[in-house]
């Protein structure tokens, strides 16, 4: 029976746990490339969030023009026009892949200003590195997109499998492969969606190795969250950062409740994180107002939009913005959290033909309230059941499970409530933020309930 800590693994486990890594390795990566398992409309996948990706391949084609740092190294588009506001219509976007693939220049060039876009000049780097046509070096991107973002989350999924078994880590597996949303972005170049799980893996594999309380541990922990917290924030900026902070410390949440934390070994472990998070995004909003005022002129342009981008997707006054966000901004944030509520984690029609639109509208859509009333009855048949056991270690991980995964449900509740306007705009990807990582720890609490009574 495995315990709450696998130190030492017999070799019929070891090959148990790279067979779940490979499986789960080629499952995930096959969807995230090309939605082979359709959990996704196709020309839905095909499509989705190309918008923002061509910022990324604008980036190249600018690098390429002229320097990989030119314009602040930001992302952004060529157009004959100006582009209205942030962003640019469907045709410009056609464009961005026209220019890159047939080496082509743009005659302006218009910025992004939002983030500091590292995926844009990290891909330029290797753009200029590999010996290839633009076409295979694209396809290359996107290979290396989706298998970093598989890997990621197979580290998750194999914690879950170290921590609770097989079957646990079974359904967290299944959960992510038919993940609408997590198919979706698995190979974007803009999102690059490993880099949200980052901290979050990086806390799990220090706290994993580190189970006793030591003032230097505090230190080293605080070290590496600042390194974690930058890494993301450099490689896709401030989206979903309030989500990305909380799902960081899930874990912390996890091995409290597990190894019984004092009330002072929580407060070090919250400060130490507090203070590196905290000083790695100052730093990157410093350079990203750095990167802005090469473009605009000067350093407070960039603490000027950086402060007017906040506003915009907060709760900013409606009057100070274009009439665009006026509804975002005057929008109720419990109807922004219903919305969200509402949304489909698993659309069965794509596997079944029923005309009954009852069942194909109300049955065949698992919307996430549908898994939030599940996860409550398991999490509560868990509890219930933790309480008969005999072996403690086990009964106290399954404790710390139910409470690590309320605690998860803050993550994207977070950004739905603090980042309001945003959410209520971005209803066409914000649903991404339950597998941030609420949904994971669910699917784990409902494996191990089975496993417990099994």
């Amino acid at each position: 029976m495995l315990t709450t800590q696998l130190k030492y693994l017999s070799q019929s486990e070891r090959i148990r746990k790279h067979a779940l890594w490979g499986v789960s390795i080629l499952f995930l990566f096959f969807g995230f490339y090309n939605n082979l398992w359709r959990v996704a409309e196709q020309q839905w996948f095909k499509n989705h969030q190309r918008g923002t990706e061509s910022l990324i391949i604008g980036r190249m084609v600018k690098s390429r023009q002229d320097s990989i740092f030119s314009a602040g190294g930001l992302t952004g588009s060529g157009t004959e026009k100006k582009a209205q506001g942030d962003w640019i219509n469907s045709d410009w976007i056609v464009e961005q892949y026209a220019a890159y693939q047939n080496m082509g220049a743009f005659p302006n060039y218009w910025v992004y200003k939002s983030q500091p876009g590292g995926q844009g000049i990290i891909f330029s780097f290797l753009d200029r590195l590999i010996p290839l046509s633009p076409k295979i070096k694209l396809g290359f991107f996107y290979v290396l997109t989706a298998l970093l973002s598989a890997i990621a989350l197979t580290y998750i999924i194999g914690w879950f499998y170290e921590e609770f078994g097989l079957l646990a880590a079974t359904f967290v597996l299944g959960s992510a492969v038919l993940s609408y949303w997590l198919t979706g972005f698995g190979k974007n170049l803009w999102w690059c969606l490993w880099a949200f799980y980052l901290p979050m893996i990086f806390v799990l594999s220090f706290l994993k190795r580190h189970r006793v309380a030591e003032n230097r541990q505090f230190i080293r922990f605080g070290i590496l969250i600042f390194i974690a917290v930058s890494v993301k924030c450099f490689i896709n900026g401030y989206e979903y950062i309030t989500t990305t902070l909380v799902m960081m410390m899930t874990p912390c949440i996890y091995y409290a409740v597990l190894d019984k934390w004092s009330t002072q070994h929580c407060l070090k472990c919250s400060l130490a994180a507090i203070t590196g998070s905290g000083i790695a995004i100052f730093l990157s909003l410093i350079m990203l107002c750095f990167q802005i005022g090469a473009v605009k002129g000067g350093f407070m342009d960039g603490v000027a939009h950086v402060i007017y981008s906040f506003g915009r997707r907060t709760y900013g006054e409606a009057g100070d913005f274009p009439e665009k966000y006026a509804a975002s901004l005057r929008a109720g944030t419990m109807d922004v959290v219903i919305t969200y509520l509402y949304g489909v984690f698993l659309d069965l029609n794509n596997y079944l033909s029923i005309k009954n639109t009852f069942v194909s509208n109300v049955l065949l859509k698992i919307r996430y309230y549908y898994l939030i009333i599940l996860f409550t009855v398991m999490s509560a048949l868990l509890f219930w059941r933790s309480h008969k056991e005999t072996l403690s270690d086990r009964r106290q991980s399954h404790i710390a499970l139910v409470c690590a995964t309320w605690f998860s449900i803050l993550a994207p509740l977070s950004w739905f409530v603090i980042f309001k306007s945003h959410s209520y705009i971005h209803t066409h990807m914000s649903f991404l933020l339950w597998q941030m990582p609420f949904t994971f720890f669910g699917f784990a609490v409902f494996g191990s309930a089975i496993d417990a009574e099994v």
